[in-house]
Formats: structure tokens, sequence, C-alpha cells
């Protein structure tokens, strides 16, 4: 591959620059080769990030140098590149967001050097309504993704009690991260609180190994679960994006089965995935984390969630163990209970 190459990409004109440029030192991966992925796992990438604003991280550097976020697009763009305007209270005007909603944007994005995606959960076009709620497992050393899938498993239990499904990805760094779809009309002001609360009883009925505050100093060999990115102003790595590590990895969505595996066998080098074996794992399972673009659900209305108390949530569960048949009278968050009996799957939008 050369240096420099123009390319049409969907009747676009494209100019890619400084393709043998090395951003990824260790393995000596290319900027030409982010470029390759991107454009080859577009057909599953590009419906995740299509009319939500982006943020970039951009490495012109490579990933041992220091990177820079991009929210407000570059003038210097194509007339092509859709973007929306999304107004920031704390720079008192609009921000213009970019929106890829096709290939030929996310190989010129790509070009950019932005190795990282950060989408909102928000559509641009619905902006307080997160589509999504998600939480971000990040465990502090000596603890790793092992003990994130734990804590997975305690929280797909309590989604279950609710009737809600839900899908882990990897972080492609240190974590995992769980999203529940609702595409239904919603509110940060409900998913926040919710999330909040749901980190707190998990913190309460497993102190030895949960956190839900962010403090470094009460994370060490714990796992963090960060609830706060349920916000209309934070972003979250996108699924299919690489990742600045040392090697090309991929933030990957992943079955709960082999969540299961990695936890039962204690082997954090089973959720670990490059980009090579990204694209092999789509071309043979598809996209695992289509069912979040469409599935509708909504969180249960729970007395006394505004301000995140866990007592909101355990009340709730206990509602809907009883709902179920089970008569439990100890929370569902304990690792002494079973997950509860599968939901039925709901009609997706078309």
């Amino acid at each position: 591959m050369s240096a420099d190459q123009i390319i049409e990409v969907g009747g676009r004109t494209l100019k890619l620059t400084n393709l043998e440029k090395v951003l990824y030192p260790a393995t000596g991966f290319t900027k030409g080769q982010v470029i390759d992925y991107y454009a080859r796992i577009a057909p599953v990438l590009v419906p995740h990030l299509a009319g939500k604003p982006l943020t970039l991280k951009r490495y012109p550097n490579g990933v041992n140098e220091e990177p820079f976020f991009e929210k407000n697009a570059t003038k210097h763009r194509p007339e092509w590149v859709k973007t929306a305007p999304i107004w920031s209270e704390g720079n008192q005007r609009d921000v213009n967001y970019i929106l890829a909603n096709d290939l030929a944007t996310l190989v010129w994005v790509a070009n950019l050097a932005a190795i990282e995606l950060h989408p909102s959960l928000s559509l641009a076009t619905d902006i307080e309504c997160p589509r999504m709620m998600v939480f971000d497992l990040d465990p502090g050393p000596p603890a790793n993704i092992v003990q994130c899938c734990q804590v997975a498993t305690w929280l797909r239990a309590i989604f279950e009690h609710f009737n809600l499904e839900s899908f882990p990805k990897t972080s492609g760094s240190k974590g995992l991260q769980i999203y529940v779809p609702l595409n239904t009309k919603t509110s940060y002001d409900e998913t926040k609180p919710f999330a909040q609360a749901l980190a707190r009883l998990l913190e309460s009925e497993h102190r030895d190994l949960v956190v839900s505050e962010m403090k470094k100093a009460v994370r060490v060999n714990k796992v963090f679960v960060d609830w706060s990115q349920n916000d209309e102003h934070k972003t979250t790595i996108s699924v299919y994006s690489l990742r600045a590590r040392q090697r090309p990895t991929v933030s990957t969505p992943v079955t709960w089965e082999e969540v299961e595996r990695a936890l039962k066998k204690k082997d954090a080098g089973l959720l670990v995935f490059e980009s090579h074996q990204v694209l092999e794992r789509v071309e043979k399972m598809g996209d695992l984390f289509a069912p979040v673009l469409n599935l509708k659900q909504k969180l249960p209305k729970l007395a006394g969630l505004g301000e995140g108390k866990p007592e909101a949530i355990a009340t709730g569960l206990e509602i809907a163990a009883e709902a179920q048949g089970d008569g439990r009278k100890k929370s569902v968050a304990s690792n002494r209970v079973g997950p509860a009996k599968r939901p039925a799957r709901r009609s997706r939008q078309v």
C-alpha cells in the first residue's frame, strides 16, 4: 500500500494519506491497516453510529503519543460529511458533531487517525432520549475482566427479574460493558438514577468486589460499576471500535456463554480480540449487537428511584421475584440466588 491514495467510496472521492505510518509501534499496525479494518467492519459498525453525535479520539502520531478528542467537526471536511448541531452548556454554543452515517464518512474519519470512536447514547434528532442504558465495568488492578464477568452475571440476573434483556461487549481495553437496549421514549433523568441505584445495590451486596464510586483509592482489586455514563454529555466507546492499546484490540460484542466460560476458566485472554479476529467473528457469527439497535424495552417505574437509592431497586426486585412465583425474600443480587427465568423475545422494530 502506497503512502497516499485517491479512492472512490460510495460515489465519493477520498484522498487517503500517510498509509504506511505506523500507529501501533508494538505490532507495526499502520494507518492503512486501521482504515482497512474500518472499511471492512463498516457493514455492522455503521448502523451503530448512524444518526448519533460522534466524538473522535485522534492519534495522529500513534497510540504511544498524546491523543486529542474532537467533538466539533473540522472545517476542512468534505461537503458530503453530515453534521448535527448540539447545544453545549459549557461552551454556550452549538457543537457540530459528525454523523458517521455511511461507509465514505467512516473511511474519512479513519483517515484522520481517529482510532477510537465514541458515540452518544442518543440520536442527534432526540438528544435527551437515550436509546439504551449502559454499565461500564472497570476493574481496579490486580482485578481484571474475569472479575468483571462475575459482576456482569449478577447484573444480568437483576435485569432478567425485570424482564429486560442485556448484551455484553468487551471494552477492548481492560473491562466489560453491559448494554440494556430501550429504543422507547425515556430520558436520562430515568436511566441515570436507575443505573446508579443498581450499582449501589450491587455494592451493598458484594462489598468485597464491587464499588460504585470513581475514587481510585477504593477500587483496588475491585470492579467499579460506572453508572455515570448514562448522561447526555458523556459518550461510551462504540461497539467494533479499535482501542489505542499496545495491540489493535477492539470493543467486541460477546455472548453470555463466552462471559460465563471466561469466568469459569478464570482466563482473561478468552475475551481479548484484535481487529482480524473481530472480522472473522462477524463473518461467522454476524452482529451479536444487532438487537441493541431495535429491541424495545422499558425500565420499570420504581418509587423512590429519583435519588439513585438502592432500596428502590431492591424493593422492585422483591416484587418481580414474587410476580414470577418464586416467593424469594432475599435479594436476587446475591450470588446465592440463581438467574431468573429467561424473558421471551420481544418484537423488534423493522
